[in-house]
Order: C-alpha cells, then sequence, then structure tokens
C-alpha cells in the first residue's frame, strides 16, 4: 500500500485544508462575533493542531485507527466504533456538501437546473471514495501549489481596498459572542478526525508530531489573514458577503484592466475545495473498509461508496434552499456532536497505544 509521506501531509495541513474553510466559514463567523471574527477562528484553529499533535504521536507505530481498536477493545468493539466513525464522516460532509453546491450555483451558473449543475461532482466523488484513501498523498502534491496560487492571487487583488481599522475596537463582540462564534463553526474544524483515519497510511519521520501542527498553523495564518482582508473590505455588511472569496477580487483596478482575472484564482481554489469536500465521505468509507476487511472489504467500499453519494444528492438537492435551517440545526442544535469526534476522540486516541502497550506486555 503506498504510503502518504511527510511532505504530502504538510502539504495537506498547510495549503488543502485551511482552503475548505473559505466559502461560509467568513460571513458565519461575521454573523456571531463582527469584527472580533479572528478571535473564534483562532480558539478552533488552535485547539485543532494541539490535538492533531496528539494523533500524530500514534503514527509513529505504524498500526491503522482500525488495529489500534481491535487490539484494545476487539474485533466486534472496533467494528461498533468504526461504523461510528463512519456515520459522523457521513453527518460531517452535509454542511460542506451543500455550502459547495449553493458556491457553484451561484459563482459559476446562472440558468441550468441546479441537479444538473452539482450532481457530476457525485459521480467524482464516488469515485474518490472507491480508492484507498492512502491515494489522495500524491492528489495533495497537485492541489498545494494550486492552492497556494489561487490564494495568493485572490489577496494581491484585494489588498489595495481592505482597511484593517475595521477590525477595532478589539473585544467589542464580548466573550460570549466569541465563545458562540468557536462552538458554533466548530462544523468546519474535522481535520482531526480525518488524520485519525490516515493513521497505518503515514510514513512517519522524526519530529513530525510537532511539525504537523506547526504547518497546520501556517494554513490558519493563511486564513486568518483571509479573514481581515474580507472584514477590512466589507466591514458592517459583511454578514451580507457570502462566498466572499469569489468576490474581493473584483473590486481590484487590475480587473478593469484586464478583465476578470480573479476567476482564473476562484477557479483554482474551486479545485481544492472538490477534493477536500469529498474527504469526509471518503475517510468515512475508509471507516467501513477497515472495520469488515477482506472478502467484504473489496466490495462493500465499492458499493457504500456509490450508495453513500446517491444519498448525498438526493440530501443536497433536498435541502437546497433550506440550508439556513440545516446550518442552525448541525451548527447550533448538534454542535456538540463535532467536540466529541474532533476534539475529544482524538485527544484520547493516545491512551489507544498505552492500552496496546499493557496487552503486549500482558501477554509476552
Amino acid at each position: 500500500m503506498n504510503k502518504i509521506s511527510s511532505r504530502q501531509l504538510y502539504f495537506f495541513l498547510a495549503a488543502v485544508a485551511p482552503v475548505g474553510k473559505l466559502i461560509l466559514l467568513p460571513v458565519t463567523l461575521a454573523h456571531y462575533a463582527a469584527n472580533d471574527l479572528l478571535f473564534p477562528a483562532a480558539i478552533n484553529f488552535f485547539l485543532q493542531a494541539g490535538v492533531i499533535a496528539l494523533v500524530l504521536l500514534l503514527a509513529k507505530n505504524g498500526l491503522s485507527l482500525g488495529e489500534l481498536l481491535q487490539k484494545t477493545f476487539g474485533k466486534i468493539g472496533a467494528k461498533i466504533i468504526l461504523t461510528i466513525f463512519f456515520a459522523f464522516f457521513f453527518y460531517a460532509a452535509l454542511c460542506p456538501l451543500i455550502e459547495q453546491k449553493l458556491f457553484v450555483q451561484s459563482i459559476f451558473y446562472d440558468t441550468l437546473p441546479s441537479v444538473v449543475t452539482f450532481s457530476s461532482f457525485f459521480i467524482f466523488s464516488a469515485y474518490l471514495c472507491a480508492k484507498p484513501l492512502s491515494s489522495y498523498g500524491r492528489i495533495w502534491d497537485i492541489l498545494a501549489p494550486v492552492a497556494f496560487v489561487g490564494f495568493v492571487g485572490i489577496i494581491a487583488l484585494a489588498a489595495g481596498n481592505m482597511d484593517f481599522g475595521a477590525l477595532n475596537p478589539v473585544g467589542a463582540a464580548g466573550i460570549e459572542k466569541i465563545t458562540q462564534g468557536a462552538a458554533f463553526t466548530n462544523y468546519w474544524f474535522f481535520d482531526s478526525a480525518i488524520l485519525l483515519t490516515l493513521l497505518g497510511k503515514i510514513e512517519y519521520k522524526r519530529g513530525m508530531a510537532w511539525k504537523g501542527p506547526l504547518f497546520y498553523l501556517l494554513g490558519a495564518a493563511a486564513v486568518m489573514l483571509f479573514l481581515a482582508v474580507f472584514y477590512g473590505i466589507f466591514s458592517e455588511i459583511a454578514v451580507r458577503q457570502q462566498f466572499a472569496f469569489a468576490k474581493i477580487g473584483k473590486y481590484s483596478p487590475a480587473v478593469g484592466i484586464l478583465g476578470r482575472i480573479d476567476y482564473l484564482f476562484v477557479f483554482a481554489l474551486s479545485l481544492v475545495m472538490a477534493f477536500y469536500s469529498a474527504l469526509p465521505l471518503q475517510a468515512g468509507i475508509d471507516c467501513l473498509r477497515q472495520a469488515y476487511g477482506s472478502p467484504a472489504g473489496k466490495l462493500l467500499p465499492a458499493l457504500a461508496s456509490v450508495a453513500v453519494n446517491i444519498i448525498m444528492l438526493v440530501l443536497t438537492v433536498f435541502f437546497d434552499y433550506r440550508f439556513a435551517e440545516v446550518r442552525r440545526f448541525v451548527g447550533e442544535m448538534l454542535f456538540w456532536v463535532f467536540p466529541i469526534f474532533t476534539l475529544l476522540l482524538p485527544a484520547l486516541s493516545p491512551l489507544l497505544k498505552l492500552r496496546v502497550r499493557k496487552r503486549e506486555v500482558k501477554t509476552s
């Protein structure tokens, strides 16, 4: 099986994962925290970085999540836990996919029916889900430079129109709004849970446990810069600016001279987003692959990838004009689901290693 190299992992953490947070996270943070939107984002990024460090400590022994769970809880326990993780990833993929669909409809199309404009994505997603999760390493090698070019281009076009003074006065939103902003936007931050499914597929290198979080924080700094630019441009009307990364570049004087060159950078970032949006579904299918193994492991992922993407297509069409209700349900009413799977369980994952060692000592 191909391993994900340290370089590919760092590319994912620094360049690919941050791009998935540029569609509706900015406007949602502005809704909760107004000019203090950087603080709830920073809270979530630092929490994720700390948990990622703990998860990467497990990568050293080369065991997959399924193997660790099996050695700790037995075969039946491992299957139950991995199936629960599959359900979580399916749940976690819903909002990102709906917002991706709304973005595509709003920015790239005017007249095509919504089902036609986005259904092809699920064919692409089903193909990715049928592939081993470790195959993403080569994809990240390609996507990271694309993400870098797209992001730098967007920020460069917007540089002349921003006013960082709009972020003052600092702390005006108050601790309650900042805390709400962090809690109710946590469903965009599931990268640590993704890394759990990558255990056993990562080619561990010395220092990865601190380098990984460092690269993740570099990507976080880029998102924070974008949030500052976003609010510096739109200020009080930021709460109404959905899909802001596709809008801030068009106000550049260069667009009046060269035409809509900002679309080149928007297309670049959209390509990265397409792969990132499919990642939770692929992680969920990989959990099934680890849980049920061969011979079912050869057939089940292929069947599950098709079934899951068909179901998700139906859900995205059904909730097309109900996204506000879905977001409130997922992000506010059931916001506590995400900290359990993206913070608590990954943070406790090093205990699996201790349990495995204790069992090995007893058997020897």
